[in-house]
């Protein structure tokens, strides 16, 4: 009955394909053992014509490399980049760290080639998504570790890569947006300033799972309570640790963070992560744009054709990553 109200906030279109997402995708988190979640994680979505137009194009005039930044434990994290055609020789470029999102459970990089082909080609920038380990193999911290590392290595090897180390942005959605949140917290800590922005997508922010929404919508598609308290018992099993500013970004010291950019989705349990998240930034004196998108559910980033707003809130994230990075608009 919770479901049914909440598709009925939705477009027929958002509706159909919510509804298809759930019933056919994959099976519910709590139902895989661990064989189940490692070939989850590497399905590679289809690239047929009706595929295309609900998930995004995947830009042409960007190059898909791949390279590698070394973990503090010795691991090396792989990284998908993306560089716009004819960038080498025009001097180095600003960086777009991506984290995908996937509830440090699921999730790869190639299924993100849509986004960051459309970021790297919409900001003529160096994007960097980060292919980092995963839970419930690697629980907390080691995910957030990862994303450091790799941004710490950008910054401190920009000139191998064409990327100017002084203009980063961090970006990540639902799990990943948890990431880059963290990231940008780390980074502050260590007095490094390299990182002028972060773009959060229906951030997770409290993984002591007190925002009102989750109640709200806990039943909601493609997210549910049930399904959080899964992945939350994966990434960080012990509970007296999701309190940690490395798994609950919340709860860190928010004073002198850059300027951030955070996306919700009005029809998702983890909305209220965004906006108390936001709402705290802005106490803490930090610059905030704030952006509640209706009628869609959680994971509209990754189908942008399945939504009204997907062109949108693409455009907004590159609007205020241009701002602040100096990169083309």
């Amino acid at each position: 009955m919770r479901m049914a109200l909440t598709l009925r906030g939705m477009s027929l279109r958002t509706a159909v394909i919510a509804t298809l997402v759930d019933k056919f995708a994959r099976k519910p988190v709590w139902s895989m053992t661990e064989d189940d979640i490692r070939e989850a994680r590497t399905a590679v979505y289809p690239r047929t014509r009706l595929l295309t137009g609900i998930l995004g194009e995947i830009r042409t005039d960007v190059g898909i490399g791949y390279a590698t930044a070394p973990a503090r434990d010795g691991y090396e994290i792989p990284i998908r980049t993306y560089r716009p055609h004819g960038a080498r020789g025009r001097g180095p470029l600003p960086v777009v760290m991506y984290f995908h999102g996937g509830g440090w459970v699921f999730g790869n990089v190639v299924n993100y080639d849509s986004l960051c082909t459309y970021l790297c080609d919409e900001l003529d920038a160096l994007v960097l998504s980060v292919d980092y380990r995963m839970a419930p193999e690697h629980p907390a911290p080691v995910a957030a570790h990862d994303c450091i590392d790799a941004a710490r290595w950008v910054v401190g090897n920009g000139a191998q890569i064409g990327a100017d180390p002084t203009r980063l942005a961090v970006c990540g959605d639902s799990a990943g947006g948890n990431l880059a949140a963290v990231a940008a917290q780390c980074f502050r800590d260590d007095g490094l300033d390299a990182i002028r922005h972060q773009a959060l997508i229906y951030p997770v922010t409290d993984l002591t799972m007190s925002s009102p929404s989750i109640v709200e919508h806990a039943d909601a598609p493609i997210l549910t309570k049930r399904s959080m308290d899964c992945f939350a018992d994966h990434y960080v099993p012990d509970v007296t640790k999701r309190c940690d500013p490395l798994v609950s970004p919340l709860f860190g010291d928010l004073e002198g963070l850059p300027s951030t950019l955070v996306q919700t989705a009005d029809l998702d349990p983890i909305r209220d992560d965004g906006i108390r998240y936001a709402e705290a930034l802005r106490a803490a004196g930090v610059e905030v744009r704030l952006t509640n998108y209706l009628g869609v559910p959680h994971g509209f980033a990754s189908v942008p054709g399945a939504t009204l707003i997907g062109r949108q809130h693409r455009a907004e994230i590159v609007a205020e990553m241009s701002r602040h990075l100096g990169a083309r608009v």
